[in-house]
């Protein structure tokens, strides 16, 4: 087992100081900006940026490494990373932020498809899962660790600026010093509407509303949190609860959702958004305990719902086009990600903090009435055919990369059949 992940250590080190400076650098700028003065539009426009940015990176950064090649590209992606967030602490204007946050947003992209592409060329197909679980774990701890930082310290000096541009500049060392291969070209999908419209109008539909809700919880929680009165603490716990909680729930949602109709189980994790998201708004909850506790419940429901889509669809997706499936609604996810922020950040600052979870709920909404709707109209699949459940977060950590490279497309029908093939040669006369 050791063995097994000796030559993808560095790799996963490398990822691990890119998302503890990823923690950091999404956490202080809310924060800061909030004491800064800063309107709740402006606040939500950096997640507009940010997801600006990470959609144009997972699109043109496999033309670009082909171009300068992996080493080259990812020294880039790193190192104007740290450029943008030492800016932010130079300039001190939300107009800047926000370009800002769209440059990192396209080097975090970049950044994590490399590092993706690399894990996959490293790790042997039988240990794939394996190290991409480990992946997927580590990202989440440093993403978490980078956020709790900032309870030790004072957000309006520069040291968490400066803490964020060292970790994006160590994510370089691992990767500079490796003496791995260079890895596979990326892969490059492009954005067919029509298509995934076609292939599962669940999908497609829920996806985007999805989008829209994550990115406007996961960008203005602080700000929220900031506001009711919680503590520097307190709201780093209530930024780092709901993600720890969606990747402890995906499992048993994971196991439930390959025994019945997906749509059904995406209707009740949904419904159990909506309700968190009306607990926020009727009850008003201002202490601590509460608090932490509606956003875990939340939390848990949102971030499980994207991996219940892309299992949905790609259990309707003809053979050899699942990549372009699954890439194509993590850049329809993109797109709600971009309206999101927006949406809500004008919400709360015409109506009030709380605003916030009037644009969740409408968009769980949403999503229910329009699932409900599609299953009076469409039968569900088949067991037989049903694709494989893979846990997996959308937006921040995962990437085209990540779907080709965790293959969450391969059926299993599809499985069993190659290992047949693979059993048949070997029994063939003179082989």
């Amino acid at each position: 087992m050791i063995r097994q992940f000796l030559p993808v250590t560095a790799l996963l080190l490398g990822s691990a100081f890119l998302l503890f400076a990823g923690g950091i650098n999404s956490l202080i700028l809310p924060i800061r900006g909030t004491n800064e003065g800063f309107s709740d539009v402006s606040l939500g426009l950096l997640g507009t940026g940010w997801a600006l940015g990470y959609v144009s990176g997972c699109i043109m950064t496999s033309p670009l490494v082909a171009r300068v090649g992996h080493i080259r590209s990812f020294g880039a992606m790193a190192a104007i990373a740290a450029i943008s967030i030492l800016v932010s602490a130079i300039v001190i204007d939300p107009w800047a932020w926000i370009a800002l946050r769209g440059v990192c947003g396209f080097c975090f992209a970049g950044a994590a498809m490399i590092v993706e592409s690399w894990l996959s060329e490293q790790a042997a197909p039988e240990a794939r899962g394996r190290i991409f679980g480990v992946y997927t774990m580590v990202n989440l701890g440093a993403s978490t660790a980078g956020q709790m930082m900032l309870t030790l310290g004072d957000p309006n000096g520069f040291v968490f600026f400066a803490l964020g541009a060292i970790f994006y500049c160590m994510a370089l060392v691992p990767t500079a010093i490796s003496s791995t291969k260079t890895p596979a070209p990326l892969v490059s999908v492009k954005l067919n509407i029509r298509s995934l419209w076609r292939n599962s109008p669940v999908a497609v539909f829920a996806v985007f509303w999805v989008g829209v809700s994550n990115a406007a919880f996961g960008t203005l929680a602080a700000v929220y949190a900031s506001k009711v009165g919680l503590t520097l603490a307190s709201v780093a716990l209530f930024t780092s609860v709901p993600i720890l909680a969606g990747a402890f729930i995906q499992i048993p949602v994971g196991v439930w959702s390959d025994k019945t109709d997906r749509r059904r189980v995406l209707i009740a994790v949904a419904a159990i958004a909506l309700i968190a998201d009306l607990a926020f708004i009727l009850l008003a909850p201002e202490g601590r305990i509460i608090n932490l506790i509606l956003a875990a419940l939340l939390g848990g429901s949102i971030y499980a719902m994207y991996p219940v889509i892309v299992a949905h669809a790609n259990d309707h997706a003809e053979p050899g086009t699942a990549i372009q499936i699954s890439g194509g609604l993590l850049l329809t996810y993109g797109m709600g990600s971009i309206i999101g922020p927006l949406v809500a950040g004008f919400a709360m600052s015409g109506i009030g903090i709380r605003a916030l979870f009037l644009v969740t709920s409408c968009s769980h909404f949403m999503v229910i009435g329009y699932t409900i709707w599609r299953i009076r109209k469409r039968d569900s699949v088949a067991d037989a055919e049903k694709s494989n459940f893979q846990p997996a977060t959308a937006g921040r950590t995962s990437t085209l990369q990540t779907m080709e490279s965790s293959n969450v497309v391969r059926r299993p029908q599809d499985q069993f059949r190659s290992i047949r093939e693979a059993t048949r040669s070997k029994t063939k006369p003179g082989k």
